[in-house]
């Protein structure tokens, strides 16, 4: 039977003992920021990361959490998909890239093309493992780049989650995609975890040799959203190639900063945070 007395700080075992009591690595972690969305490909993963460099750029201390087990993207916004995280006897280190704390499942994996092939409580084990187990330190925000849809990974992540979240919810203006956007919603408001507001990405494209703007997905869905939400639209995020082709080629944070539209509207998002 265990002598124990439950006084860890006082017991000359402290440091050796399996059963010491130790401090919760999220325990500095002021707010999480649950970017969402019901519908895959709507550039939910662009918006994490873009948001994060935002807050970021405004001398806040930022961890990008990639929670989308089947399709991490951040190793590849930023260009680190070569880069493996390290570790010690406090924990997993996150990788630091752009005035950002990064942890993916990317950057865990042997090959970045093999395929994770998990049932629900694994994945809940590895979430779970990825939030208390990393060395976050004190983080102002932590952004956490969620899959598509409301299954096992947001579930478990919100649940895990012990410090003040709030969720984005991201979108684009067709209906193919509000309908599941409407589900994130709802699944928001079951859990409790307040909307701080709704981005509509590819939002339109302006020409760049005319000027002339085209709804190339219709037009006014983020607002209806946000409407639904009782939440405001944030950002109205438009369809620009050459961003997209420096997000492609891992230049995301030169992307963001000379895309001055992008990143006036992802100001917006940020200035509704801070």
């Amino acid at each position: 039977m265990s002598n124990c007395s439950g006084n860890c700080e006082g017991c000359s075992s402290k440091g050796s003992c399996a059963d010491e009591k130790k401090e919760p690595l999220m325990k500095g972690i002021r707010q999480a920021v649950l970017v969402l969305s019901g519908k895959g490909g709507v550039g939910k993963s662009t918006v994490a990361a873009t948001l994060a460099l935002a807050l970021a750029g405004r001398g806040y201390k930022v961890g990008l959490l990639d929670v989308d087990f089947h399709g991490p993207s951040q190793p590849t916004l930023f260009n680190v998909t070569h880069l493996r995280m390290e570790g010690d006897a406090g924990g997993m280190l996150p990788l630091e890239i752009a005035g950002l704390k990064l942890v993916s499942i990317g950057l865990l994996l042997d090959e970045n093309d093999k395929a994770i092939i998990w049932r629900g409580p694994v994945k809940m084990g590895v979430i779970k493992q990825l939030l208390e187990e990393v060395q976050w330190g004190e983080l102002d925000y932590l952004v956490l780049d969620f899959p598509p849809g409301t299954g096992d990974e947001s579930l478990s992540a919100c649940q895990l989650i012990d410090c003040p979240k709030t969720a984005v919810v991201v979108t684009t203006p067709q209906e193919v995609a509000l309908a599941d956007c409407r589900k994130c919603v709802d699944f928001c408001n079951q859990l409790k975890v307040p909307v701080t507001g709704i981005v509509e990405n590819m939002s339109g494209f302006v020409c760049p040799e005319c000027g002339h703007r085209h709804e190339l997905f219709s037009a006014g869905g983020g607002a209806r959203l946000a409407a639904l939400a009782g939440a405001p639209l944030l950002a109205q995020l438009p369809l620009d190639p050459e961003f997209l082709q420096r997000c492609d080629a891992g230049n995301l944070p030169q992307a963001l900063s000379e895309c001055r539209v992008i990143r006036e509207e992802i100001e917006h998002v940020a200035d509704r945070l801070c």
